[in-house]
């Protein structure tokens, strides 16, 4: 991730390689402060490269192992500050959208699962490049940017690549209103929705639709991606949230499982989308 989280998490590595070089009694090689902890040495090396994100308790063991207890707060302090990262949606894009895409897709390329949930929009990757465009412009709106809309949009399509790859497989929730918002005029939402329809049964997309009348056991709200259980990506209206620690991996989860327990699919999703079509160009 080429983000301020990211960022942050190797300034937390350098800060623990500092300890682990400064112990009271001499310097420590990462393999011998692996022993101290009871570690593979490989963890050591990931949390001074920045490659994982610390455990509070991870910090106050590193604390402890290399003599230096009272710096625990200190540390605790920096993970506090980033495990929940936001990414500003004005600072990441003070350089226009295509490095914006380009980190996100970055993350995708290295995942071999996805889970998405979309309350209100197509997700990114099976989008058209038509409605993709009316999305991000509307964004920029919004949020007074100004940037290469044609550059977003084909870095957003260049990333669906990724849906035919071998051993890829996205697992796409969405809610009926992702299927009858109106951010794009009629004619480019059909286009969609026929491309979605086209994609039910494609080996590497399961496609669920909840539909208005479906009973939920959570309210259906806040868009965000899982990759291999090992990040969040969620959205809000002023930022994005990039979410590695495995307690809000796990709840992101249960929630993408509670809200699939209200999902059809297949035959029923199809149905559902030739309704809203049917509403849009009723013949």
């Amino acid at each position: 991730m080429s983000t301020d989280y990211q960022q942050a998490r190797a300034a937390l590595g350098t800060r623990l390689r500092e300890l682990r070089l400064s112990c009271p009694g001499g310097r420590l090689t990462g393999r011998q402060l692996a022993q101290r902890l009871g570690w593979q040495g490989s963890k050591v090396s990931k949390l001074e490269n920045g490659r994982q994100t610390a455990t509070p308790e991870d910090l106050r063991a590193w604390a402890d192992a290399t003599g230096q207890p009272d710096v625990y707060p200190e540390l605790a302090g920096r993970l506090a500050g980033f495990e929940s990262h936001t990414r500003s949606w004005r600072r990441a894009l003070a350089n226009g959208f295509k490095p914006l895409h380009e980190s996100l897709s970055t993350e995708i390329n290295r995942a071999s699962e996805i889970w998405v949930w979309e309350e209100a929009v197509i997700a990114g990757l099976l989008q058209t490049p038509e409605y993709a465009r009316y999305v991000i412009q509307r964004y920029a709106d919004l949020l007074g940017v100004s940037g290469n809309i044609e550059d977003a949009v084909r870095a957003r399509v260049q990333r669906q690549g990724w849906l035919y790859q071998p051993g890829r497989k996205m697992r796409v929730l969405m809610w009926e209103a992702a299927l009858r918002s109106l951010i794009c005029p009629p004619s480019v939402l059909v286009a969609q929705l026929d491309r979605l329809a086209g994609l039910i049964g494609m080996d590497t997309v399961e496609l669920g639709i909840i539909p208005f009348t479906a009973p939920v056991k959570i309210v259906p709200a806040n868009g965000f991606w899982i990759l291999d259980d090992r990040l969040v990506v969620a959205e809000d209206w002023h930022a994005e949230l990039w979410l590695d620690d495995a307690d809000n991996v796990t709840l992101y989860r249960k929630v993408w499982k509670t809200l699939r327990e209200s999902a059809v699919y297949e035959a029923e999703a199809q149905n559902i989308i030739n309704s809203a079509r049917r509403a849009l160009n009723p013949r």
